[in-house]
């Protein structure tokens, strides 16, 4: 068994969405200060790096990440590699979805996860409706958004939460060959939160 970390490292140099939050990291308490220990302060965007959207993220009746089932983001995961610059249903007809649950997407388009992308593929919409059909309840994409950049009405995004997927962007696909593996990639519990950072990990069980 191999465990394959797909997520981006949380430091000072990774790319925030344009105009918000940055992460950050500093020690309040240092050990030498208080004798026993180091403690520190984190402050970021819930949309940074590798993450999930909460569907109220984009749709103010939408829920919430700590009302998300917990299986929606563990299980059998297909990766496939769509060098597309909009990805379509055609694309995915090749796909054996039996037994699997999660699709990650592996575009190469985000090279450079330290700046921001200026452009991105994305996803027709109608994938949507085509992934549940085929029992996918999540999916995942190498970028840091399922929309275009510039989009205000998210189509996808909103097409996704109709039909009951769950949307985990900014993973790192660089050197995952596509096929099958299982996926766990849970996000923090947040109250109320339109979204949270992951640790999403791929298990290669025939390793």
């Amino acid at each position: 068994m191999i465990i394959i970390d797909i997520t981006q490292t949380l430091d000072s140099n990774i790319a925030p969405w344009p105009g918000d939050t940055p992460f950050s990291y500093k020690v309040n308490w240092e050990k030498e200060a208080t004798g026993s220990v180091n403690v520190g302060e984190i402050r970021m965007s819930c949309h940074l790096g590798t993450h999930i959207d909460a569907p109220f993220h984009y749709d103010d009746k939408g829920a919430k990440v700590h009302e998300l089932p917990l299986d929606g983001f563990v299980g059998q995961a297909f990766v496939k590699e769509i060098n597309h610059k909009k990805i379509e249903v055609v694309d995915l007809q090749s796909v054996d979805f039996t037994g699997i649950t999660k699709l990650l997407i592996r575009t190469n388009a985000w090279k450079e996860k330290n700046s921001f992308p200026s452009e991105i593929p994305t996803i027709s919409p109608d994938v949507a409706s085509f992934l549940r059909k085929n029992g996918v309840d999540l999916i995942g994409v190498d970028l840091p958004s399922v929309d275009q950049l510039d989009s205000k009405a998210l189509p996808t995004h909103h097409a996704f939460q109709q039909n009951g997927l769950n949307i985990l962007e900014g993973i790192v696909l660089d050197n995952v060959k596509e096929g099958n593996y299982e996926l766990i990639a849970l996000p923090l519990k947040l109250k109320d939160a339109d979204g949270s950072p992951v640790r999403a990990i791929l298990i290669d069980k025939n390793s």
